[in-house]
């Protein structure tokens, strides 16, 4: 009991005094992550193919990521790598939604992290038809050259007959 008491007196006397001195800068350090959504191909399934939630660049490793759509929680169609390490004290962790994005549907992927106050939301909507729209266009100025051609012919050949 003396020795444990001891021991207790050297706790309290040296190092809850000189804890802040000798804590290394790692303990403390917290490093917010950036995160983006990006579209990758799927690599089996036809379609358009899926969303990626990549969250680099954190400290401490410790990390969620959750997928959303439309404000729904989607926890069972979620496929995630382990957290890797960087190299430079900072993580990396990528998150892949395994079912293909739909038009007018907004999805969501939110971190949760020690450095952040409140989670970190980004929001992905599949962009609009573009192939329609280039389609309606070429067909567009199709119309609108055959007009011309029709109009420089009719004044062509009004011209010479005069």
């Amino acid at each position: 009991p003396e020795l444990m008491e001891c021991m207790r007196a050297q706790v309290d006397w040296f190092c809850r005094h000189n804890y802040k001195v000798y804590t290394p800068p790692a303990v403390e350090r917290r490093v917010p992550p950036s995160v983006s959504i990006s579209l990758v191909p799927a690599s089996s399934q036809p379609g358009p193919g899926r969303l990626l939630c990549s969250v680099m660049d954190f400290y401490p490793a410790p990390v969620q990521v959750r997928w959303f759509q439309d404000g729904q929680e989607l926890p069972e169609h979620v496929v995630a790598t382990d957290v890797v390490p960087n190299g430079d004290w900072t993580s990396q962790v990528l998150v892949r939604l395994e079912i293909p994005p739909r038009r007018g549907v907004t999805y969501s992927c939110q971190v949760e992290h020690v450095s952040l106050e409140h989670p970190l939301s980004r929001h992905w909507e599949m962009p609009p038809d573009t192939v329609r729209s280039k389609i309606l266009v070429g067909v567009g100025g199709f119309v609108l050259g055959l007009v011309f051609l029709a109009l420089g012919l009719g004044f062509y050949l009004r011209e010479k007959s005069s």
